[in-house]
C-alpha cells in the first residue's frame, strides 16, 4: 500500500498515547493526511471488544466481572484488529495518508504469548491472518521497567494493567525480543526520560523515515 503505516508499543504507561498524538500533529504539520487510531477501539466494534477486554464481561449472578480466557482474550484482540484494518487503517494507507496506531499486532505477541504465555506461533498466525498481513513500515517500542511505568497511570487499572508483575516483566521482555527480531521496523526508544526526550527520538527517526518513503515513492 502507498501511504505510511506506523505503530507505538510496549507495556502500560510508557507514554505511548502522548508520543503517538505528538506525532500526528507533527505528521499532519508535514501536509499528510493522518488519522491517529487504537487498540483495542479504533471501530464501533473494536470499542464495545474493547469494553469486554479491559474490564470484563458482567454477567455472574452476584455482578463480579466473568473472567475472559488467555485463548478467548487472544481471538477477541484478533477480531477487534480484523474489524480495524478492514475499516479504518487499509483505507487511508490505498489512499496514500498516514496512520499512527497506539497498540497492534506486536502487543497481542508481547501479552498473549509473553504475558499470557500461549505459542507465540500460534498468536502470530492468528493476527497476521486477522491483519490480512498487514505491517507497519516502523514500530517504535518505548521501553521501561512495567514497575516504574505503572506509576505514571492516572486511573484504576484494567485487566491487563492488573495482571500483576511477572505477567508485566514477560511482556517487556516479549516486546524487546520482538524489536531485536526485526530491527529494520522496530525502534527501542528508552522511555524513561522526559516527554520531550522521548518525542526528540521519534521525530528525528520519522524525518528520515520520511525521506525514504518519499524517495522510494518516486522510484515506483
Amino acid at each position: 500500500m502507498p501511504g505510511l503505516f506506523i505503530s507505538l508499543e510496549g507495556v502500560d504507561g510508557v507514554g505511548k498515547t502522548t508520543q503517538a498524538e505528538r506525532l500526528r500533529r507533527y505528521a499532519a504539520g508535514c501536509g499528510a493526511e493522518v488519522v491517529l487510531t487504537r487498540e483495542p477501539g479504533g471501530t464501533a466494534l473494536g470499542a464495545a471488544i474493547r469494553d469486554m477486554l479491559l474490564h470484563g464481561v458482567r454477567g455472574s449472578n452476584d455482578g463480579s466481572a466473568e473472567q475472559i480466557g488467555a485463548r478467548t482474550e487472544a481471538l477477541l484482540f484478533a477480531a477487534d484488529r480484523a474489524q480495524h484494518v478492514a475499516e479504518t487503517i487499509a483505507p487511508v494507507l490505498r489512499r496514500g495518508g498516514t496512520v499512527i496506531t497506539d497498540r497492534y499486532i506486536d502487543s497481542s505477541l508481547a501479552y498473549q504469548a509473553g504475558g499470557r504465555e500461549l505459542l507465540l506461533d500460534d498468536v502470530r498466525k492468528l493476527n497476521i491472518w486477522a491483519a490480512d498481513a498487514l505491517m507497519p513500515v516502523r514500530t517504535y517500542v518505548l521501553d521501561m521497567d512495567p514497575t516504574m511505568s505503572h506509576q505514571r497511570l492516572r486511573h484504576d487499572e484494567d485487566r491487563m494493567e492488573s495482571a500483576g508483575d511477572a505477567f508485566q516483566s514477560r511482556t517487556r521482555r516479549a516486546f524487546l525480543d520482538l524489536a531485536a527480531a526485526d530491527p529494520q521496523r522496530c525502534r527501542v526508544i528508552d522511555a524513561s526520560g522526559s516527554v520531550d526526550e522521548v518525542w526528540e527520538q521519534i521525530r528525528a527517526d520519522f524525518d528520515g523515515l520520511r525521506a525514504t518513503e518519499t524517495t522510494a515513492g518516486d522510484a515506483r
